[in-house]
């Protein structure tokens, strides 16, 4: 194995096991990742780590103005021992040799799920890592928001598996899409939210906009 270091922290790189390799159980895959995080707004699970660990928003939220300024992983329950506790377990495990099959194993039941409800990418490593599990769990549409720019440099759309809607979020409050990449998020504190959530008692409901390839911007209203 070799490591390709990007950013936060060195990621090694996994030779990613085939559908039909996939023997592990929950209980042994929970042991090398740590447990699935359970935003109640979602259809489904998620995975976080600490949002003091993002590369791009860690310095965006000394920025007034910025989406990641006041951000919401760095309160409320968030802060929490046993949730700061998961997401350093989770950290840790990132370059464990069976990552990629133990985080396939907890998610393939799941028809939906989200990366990073706290977090984001860690490397261009991270990202491929991310891939293979999503090429491992075909029957799970997987959403993954990033600010890393720089690290979604190295990938062009073809790259990325169906099941997998990558969104580029901008940095500013009422900032446009990026144009870098064909799916993005954006955040308003006026008009022009498309994100139904707050209407809805602060969840997802029967929206999956954030999904869905044909919704190119995703628009939510300041937290």
């Amino acid at each position: 194995m070799c490591y390709i270091p990007f950013g936060g922290i060195r990621i090694k790189k996994l030779k990613p096991p085939q559908q039909k390799d996939i023997i592990m159980k929950i209980k042994d895959a929970v042991k090398i990742t740590h447990t699935l995080s359970k935003p109640g707004k979602m259809p489904g699970p998620a995975y976080s780590i600490s949002a003091k660990n993002c590369i791009t928003g860690a310095k965006l939220a000394k920025i007034p103005g910025s989406v990641c300024a006041g951000c919401y992983a760095l309160k409320g329950r968030y802060m929490f021992k046993n949730t700061k506790s998961a997401h350093q377990l989770r950290q840790e495990s990132l370059d464990h040799p069976q990552w990629v099959e133990a985080m396939a194993v907890q998610i393939k039941s799941h028809k939906w799920f989200r990366w990073h409800d706290a977090g984001d990418l860690q490397s261009v490593q991270h990202l491929n890592n991310i891939i293979s599990v999503c090429k491992l769990t075909p029957g799970t549409m997987h959403w993954l928001p990033t600010r890393e720019a720089q690290i979604l440099k190295e990938f062009t759309p073809d790259m990325i598996p169906s099941n997998l809607i990558i969104r580029l979020s901008s940095h500013m409050i009422n900032q446009g899409p990026a144009k870098q990449w064909p799916h993005t998020s954006t955040v308003t504190d006026g008009e022009g939210r498309t994100c139904p959530a707050p209407d809805q008692g602060g969840i997802c409901g029967e929206c999956r906009s954030c999904w869905d390839r044909d919704t190119k911007n995703v628009c939510y209203g300041k937290h």
